[in-house]
């Protein structure tokens, strides 16, 4: 099974995004970064994932119905 890119893109970029935060915990750990920046930037970052994942998945949908409406112009023509 064919794994869709609307799930495809979003996980590898919560993956990068974990991976961006656990670089960034000892800043907040020390007190050098505000938890509202630190958990502010993550919750918007997870709100845009998403939003782009249902982007995604709404395009995917256009695409699909859109090439069964040409297979249907295709057949009828024939």
């Amino acid at each position: 099974m064919k794994i869709q890119r609307s799930t495809l893109i979003p996980l590898i970029l919560l993956v990068y995004l974990a991976v961006m935060a656990c670089i960034g915990w000892p800043d907040y750990a020390s007190g050098r970064t505000s938890a509202l920046f630190y958990f502010g930037v993550i919750a918007i970052t997870l709100i845009i994932l998403v939003l782009l994942h249902f982007n995604l998945k709404r395009r995917e949908n256009l695409r699909r119905e859109r090439l069964a409406d040409m297979n249907k112009k295709q057949q009828n023509n024939i």
